[in-house]
């Protein structure tokens, strides 16, 4: 129904009996938006362009806000796992960032996960069982040729290109990408599969930027 709102914003509220929310002035409508404190931190005052997830209850309609594309689609899968509400899925992702746990996944580390409040041991191994390869494709593009990216013959293309669509709809460039995945495959001559690329390359990408 709504892919993003964009207005004033006029109020942020850490603490309520509401939860964390702001509220964002739509051409005179004030729409209360549910987030995370990670999120209100981000924000500063003046216009703001914040995209939204509705929540359908029987007796009641609320809007959860991301200020990017990229976490309100994660916030979606996170809650695609049962017992994953809304108050829950905001916690994890005021404990981590997309790539973190896009990591979290590849490396199937639970323990880490569990870090996140709310989040225990068991809730923590359901939702990496249900949602890795989620993750891994998740927000697919279609990248640019990579005819430049030396590809040993032990490296499927089509793993190049996975790899390449997940860091691209992670929020990194087209030449970080490349750069990224060019590096691993330098000097991990026997890194071969996707999950063990995008690790790499995300370990990469943090370090360089």
């Amino acid at each position: 129904m709504y892919d993003y709102l964009k207005g004033h914003l006029v109020s942020k509220q850490l603490n309520s009996y509401r939860g964390a929310h702001i509220v964002l002035d739509v051409n005179n409508i004030g729409y209360l938006i549910h987030t995370g404190i990670s999120t209100i931190n981000r924000l500063e005052e003046g216009e703001v362009k914040i995209y939204v997830s509705l929540s359908h209850k029987e007796d009641s309609m609320s809007l959860t806000g991301f200020i990017t594309k990229e976490e309100r689609d994660i916030f979606n899968i996170l809650q695609s796992v049962s017992g994953i509400g809304v108050k829950l899925a905001l916690l994890i992702l005021d404990e981590f960032s997309i790539s973190e746990l896009v990591d979290i996944m590849i490396r199937e580390d639970f323990k880490e996960l569990s870090r996140a409040k709310g989040v225990g041991v068991k809730v923590a191994q359901k939702i990496i069982l249900e949602l890795k390869d989620k993750l891994i494709n998740w927000a697919k593009v279609t990248p640019d040729d990579i005819e430049d990216i030396e590809i040993s013959k032990d490296v499927n293309k089509e793993v190049i290109i996975e790899v390449q669509s997940v860091l691209i709809s992670l929020g990194y460039s087209e030449n970080e990408a490349k750069g990224a995945i060019k590096e691993v495959l330098s000097y991990k001559k026997d890194c071969s599969k996707t999950e063990d690329i995008l690790k790499y390359s995300l370990e990469y990408l943090s370090r360089a930027l």
